[in-house]
């Protein structure tokens, strides 16, 4: 399967390198990234040891759409999409949270909710909820951008307290959460889906707040179908649902948590396979349109020559 596992480029102006649970990111002159969205697929913060063919295509064209559709609500980092896996964009200082916000009960907020958690960053959840019920509206509950490791749940109080953000900025970045949020719901029922939950990142660049990273794909954000969600919550059936989360649910069924001593199990041929039917499925569904798959050829040699052109362009 010709898959990006990993790039090991080395371009023109180049000044720093990075590579991430899924993405590595190329420094150009400390003035541009490029983001190479690659096949990797992390869980539980904990890269898998196979990658997933065209799942870094489907994460960085969905992101682009949405990076284009949200930018009347703020600016974002987005200078160019040179390949299908790749975007290149502007370098921003980054916040060190990252901005989740839910609508339903779901995924680990549910967890938190089935172990008698009542409160999560601080935002008191009321009694009587089933998982993935709707919330009365919308909370958001951030996370501590971590380097290394797990993300920490922290409050809005606590970010402010140890100086992470200022009140100041941190007022603008709720704002902004809310209003993407919106976008991205109504954008979600028009294609006959509900986004459950997301994340975004915020960075500044010449002192202005903008938006980084992706936003609404599948790795950051979990959708359910419309169709019938009301029933199935009233059925107590599991909602019918295009997100990472099916991942995540294999690897629990399959004693992996990614806790101490614990192993990742075996990836079939077949299990690579479904996850990234599953990502397509989300691509055509959240966009709207048929994914086109990249001509067969060298994967690596595309995204260079596509990058190299690109930054050449750009001078």
């Amino acid at each position: 399967m010709n898959a990006i596992n990993e790039t090991n480029f080395n371009f023109e102006g180049q000044t720093a390198f990075y590579r991430g649970k899924v993405r590595d990111v190329y420094t150009i002159n400390d003035e541009y990234l490029v983001m190479v969205a690659s096949d990797r697929i992390s869980a539980f913060d904990v890269v898998l040891p196979r990658a997933i063919p065209f799942k870094g295509q489907v994460l960085n064209q969905i992101a682009a759409k949405f990076l284009a559709a949200t930018a009347d609500i703020l600016p974002n980092w987005v200078l160019s999409v040179p390949d299908p896996s790749v975007t290149i964009g502007k370098k921003c200082e980054p916040f060190k949270v990252e901005m989740v916000i839910r609508g339903y009960l779901a995924g680990h907020a549910w967890r938190t909710y089935r172990e008698g958690g009542r409160e999560l960053c601080g935002m008191v959840l009321p009694e009587g909820l089933k998982e993935n019920d709707k919330l009365p509206e919308p909370i958001i509950t951030p996370t501590t951008k971590a380097a290394v490791g797990h993300d920490e749940d922290i409050s809005r109080a606590a970010i402010i307290e140890q100086g992470i953000v200022s009140a100041e900025d941190y007022a603008k970045l709720e704002d902004y959460t809310r209003a993407l949020y919106q976008r991205g719901v109504d954008i979600a029922r028009e294609r006959g889906l509900i986004l459950v939950d997301t994340k975004y990142e915020f960075g500044k660049s010449n002192g202005e707040i903008c938006l980084m990273d992706e936003i609404h794909t599948p790795d950051s954000s979990r959708y359910f179908y419309a169709e019938g969600y009301e029933e199935r919550q009233q059925t107590d059936k599991p909602q019918r649902q295009l997100s990472k989360e099916f991942v995540r649910q294999w690897l629990i069924e399959n004693g992996f948590q990614g806790k101490d001593g614990q192993h990742v199990p075996a990836m079939t041929d077949e299990i690579v396979h479904s996850i990234s039917e599953r990502y397509i499925e989300l691509y055509e569904h959240i966009v709207g349109e048929k994914f086109i798959y990249p001509e067969a050829g060298e994967v690596l040699g595309r995204v260079e020559n596509n990058v190299r052109k690109a930054l050449h362009t750009m001078g």
